[in-house]
């Protein structure tokens, strides 16, 4: 209430821009408080390479719903985003000392996706040019629900193709 009136009070001054550029900054640095400097930044169903000083035996991630991992050759890792959040990824040598403590923030790619609202319930697409349905936590319960359901019998298909193939993929 107190904001609107000073905002009142002000109308055509100087003092109304600079707010709206203050509040500007600050949202400006929320984000980069989100994703420091050093953090590893990983899109939503993508991977992204992590190359280590010297080979791992061991991986380990913080939280593996946010993402996944894989070594690759003893000091190349694929990190891949599974949901939205931030994680940890911690790699040991063999005598169990630390190589590295790397922090993993998985975002959105919010360049290429478009959100539908029609009442409270949103549907969400990813454009490329051509727009599909994307999965994302939030979407209508019944947008969401179809949505698994079609993903899941794709991938069942997929994996009956590559079976009935002999482990290669069915030619199309």
């Amino acid at each position: 209430m107190r904001l609107r009136a000073f905002f009142s009070a002000n109308r055509g001054g100087r003092l109304q821009n600079s707010m709206l550029v203050s509040l500007t900054l600050l949202a400006g640095m929320a984000d980069v408080q989100s994703a420091a400097a050093g953090d590893l930044i990983v899109r939503y169903d993508q991977s992204q390479l992590l190359r280590l000083p010297r080979p791992a035996s061991e991986v380990i991630i913080g939280n593996p719903s946010i993402a996944d991992i894989s070594l690759q050759g003893g000091n190349l890792l694929v990190v891949t985003g599974k949901t939205f959040g931030i994680t940890n990824v911690i790699a040991l040598d063999a005598d169990r000392n630390v190589i590295q403590d790397q922090r993993v923030v998985v975002e959105r790619d919010e360049r290429r996706v478009v959100n539908l609202h029609k009442g409270s319930t949103r549907y969400t697409y990813s454009c490329s040019p051509n727009c599909e349905t994307n999965l994302t936590i939030g979407d209508g319960k019944d947008y969401f629900d179809q949505v698994l359901k079609s993903n899941n019998d794709k991938i069942r298909f997929s994996e009956g193709a590559a079976d009935s193939a002999g482990g290669q993929a069915a030619a199309q």
